[in-house]
């Protein structure tokens, strides 16, 4: 079968509406596409005119080719009738037939009865009235139409992906002065295997009413891992210690022919405190890594050393930091309030789910580490996904 590239535009009336969880655990959940990348956008007025020369086929129903130019021109212009910044997520899948299967099977094409087995039968709307005029028109995702458009559809974002793609901080318009960002990062076993989890995730960060800004579809690295995870390191010296007593008097309060007490543990902690924080300490590397450190000798190694996927995201509002932690809840699963991420997702205080920024410095660390910062200049993940997958389609013919 043909492997391709294809894509899924959740649309700014999708995201505005917090849907944005809901539609990605339908794709997520249905596809059997790999997701590969993901990447927020506002479009130019120069991407939107060479897209709407494209967005549908030749063949399209008139009706249908004058509701989409139409809704390009109200929904995606920055220059919208509804007032609201016109915020794009794009993601980007691969597989067998990859533009037919998430086209027909998964987002599904427009149709006037309410049924909900596509991401569109669900989240979209399309109305006609009795004259077959259309009304209404929400197509919630948009995607490549036919297989043999894919290329430009796919060259067309890549190319305004700098531009017109990235990080959107800074630009929607609160009423109230003060606004942060936090970050948030979705845990190596929500991608484990293809599920809804995700999306479920996401959607319960919708609570907040904060906005998505920025999105990120990455691989930690080892080196990554340890630098994001640092402060753990020097904190679980002190905060294990009491647990290492513990465990070490009960091994060893009845090993020898002597007494040994509590203080005796205490002296023997103090000893093991700094090599029992770093195997915890690696542990959790290992986990968000699928590396374990120990096993690479070379630095370098540990710059390109990955076997797991993440995506981080960014939330933007008042108060975004408090408020994602609250939807977050406790670190342990067990102790988290109900209806939190980690008391409905979490299994144990490790895979909990999700992480989240604890205060506006992590946050600008924590982005920084893993590049999710407002400074790309010369090329994304995006545009070199797509450009080097046209590269090998044009060296096959």
């Amino acid at each position: 079968m043909d492997e391709q590239l294809t894509y899924a535009l959740i649309t700014p009336y999708s995201l505005f509406k917090s849907r944005t969880g809901g539609i990605i655990g339908r794709l997520l959940g249905t596809t059997r596409l790999e997701l590969v990348a993901a990447r927020m956008y506002v479009f130019s007025d120069d991407f939107l005119d060479r897209y709407q020369q494209i967005v549908v086929p030749d063949d399209a129903e008139p009706n249908i080719a004058e509701a989409w130019h139409r809704y390009i021109d109200e929904s995606l212009r920055r220059a919208n009738p509804w007032g609201f910044l016109p915020r794009c997520m794009l993601l980007l899948f691969r597989g067998p037939e990859a533009v037919r299967h998430l086209k027909d099977d998964v987002i599904g094409g427009f149709t006037e009865r309410p049924v909900g087995d596509t991401v569109r039968g669900t989240y979209g709307d399309f109305i006609r009235d009795r004259e077959g005029n259309i009304r209404y028109f929400e197509p919630a995702v948009i995607t490549c139409p036919k297989p043999e458009m894919h290329e430009q559809h796919l060259g067309l974002l890549a190319e305004y992906a700098l531009s017109d793609g990235g990080v959107l901080e800074g630009i929607i318009e609160y009423d109230e002065p003060e606004v942060q960002t936090s970050l948030v990062m979705l845990k190596p076993d929500n991608f484990e295997r293809r599920s809804r989890r995700p999306g479920n995730i996401i959607d319960a960060f919708s609570l907040t009413g904060l906005r998505i800004v920025g999105a990120k579809l990455f691989n930690m690295t080892v080196a990554q891992g340890e630098e994001f995870y640092a402060p753990l390191r020097e904190m679980f010296v002190e905060r294990l210690k009491g647990k290492l007593t513990q465990e070490i008097y009960q091994r060893l309060h009845t090993a020898f022919s002597f007494p040994f007490t509590m203080e005796d543990a205490e002296h023997v902690a103090d000893l093991l405190a700094d090599r029992n924080a770093r195997a915890e300490y690696n542990r959790i590397v290992e986990y968000m890594t699928g590396v374990n450190p120990e096993e690479l000798s070379e630095a370098s190694e540990k710059q390109t050393a990955s076997r797991t996927t993440c995506l981080a995201l960014l939330y933007e509002g008042p108060d975004a930091i408090e408020r994602i932690r609250t939807v977050l809840g406790s670190t342990d699963p067990t102790k988290a309030q109900p209806g939190t991420v980690r008391s409905d997702f979490g299994r144990d205080l490790m895979r909990n789910g999700a992480h989240a920024s604890d205060s506006p410095a992590s946050a600008a660390r924590e982005r920084r580490v893993i590049g999710l910062e407002r400074s790309e200049t010369e090329s994304c993940d995006v545009a070199e996904i797509i450009g080097a997958y046209l590269s090998a389609r044009q060296g096959r013919t």
